[in-house]
């Protein structure tokens, strides 16, 4: 059954202890991941279309997907009139589907948590969903991803609530606005990513503006 198979790959996921680890888990999630996700009713790379469409005009410069697994938000960007976008991901398996869905210009392979590919300001906006979660994405690399995004550009992603405090989101979104390199501008209520299975994992949109 598919949401079986759905919880051991999001199991071993979450088990990941180092991004090597995570890196060969996605590997061997890589080819039934879509499946399996829509098996749980995964909502996260769909319901992000939403909050890019309410605060970046499309036609307004590149955009950044973090953490974009196999491109399941692309499509939808793309078909809201979204035509610049680029991923980024660990796993290279993963990135793979995420071309052949034609939805993004450019692909690269990288961590977040460590040094991106490109330079000062260069995105209108980045937004990941499913990738500040348990043994994912550092809170740290909040700050890359801000120094490659243009100010008066947004910063729109999601955070599980089990890492929201524990692995310092809440700390890293007030350094940065401290060193007013960034303000809020929307924050979600907690809800489920997935409609079907995992009831209780929650998470939380945040919207905000880099200056």
């Amino acid at each position: 059954m598919n949401i079986d198979k759905a919880n051991a790959a999001l199991d071993s996921v979450y088990a990941a202890e180092t991004p090597e680890a995570l890196a060969d888990a996605y590997a061997a999630w890589a080819a039934t991941y879509d499946s399996e996700t829509a098996s749980l009713g995964y909502l996260l790379p769909f319901l992000i279309a939403a909050w890019v469409a309410r605060h970046v005009p499309a036609g307004e410069g590149p955009l950044l997907d973090a953490g974009c697994g196999t491109g399941l938000s692309g499509p939808s960007l793309r078909a809201l009139g979204y035509l610049d976008i680029a991923g980024l991901d660990l796993s290279d398996d993963m990135l793979k589907i995420a071309g052949s869905r034609q939805a993004y210009n450019e692909l690269k392979q990288a961590m977040l948590g460590g040094p991106l590919p490109w330079p000062d300001g260069h995105f209108r906006a980045f937004f990941s969903t499913g990738v500040f979660t348990i043994s994912h994405a550092p809170a740290s690399g909040l700050h890359e991803l801000v120094r490659i995004t243009k100010k008066g550009g947004h910063a729109i992603f999601t955070v599980r609530d089990q890492v929201f405090e524990s692995g310092g989101f809440q700390a890293v979104f007030g350094e940065l606005e401290q060193a007013k390199k960034w303000r809020p501008v929307e924050e979600s209520p907690w809800f489920r990513c997935y409609a079907i299975a995992e009831p209780d994992a929650l998470v939380k949109t945040f919207v905000f503006e880099v200056v």
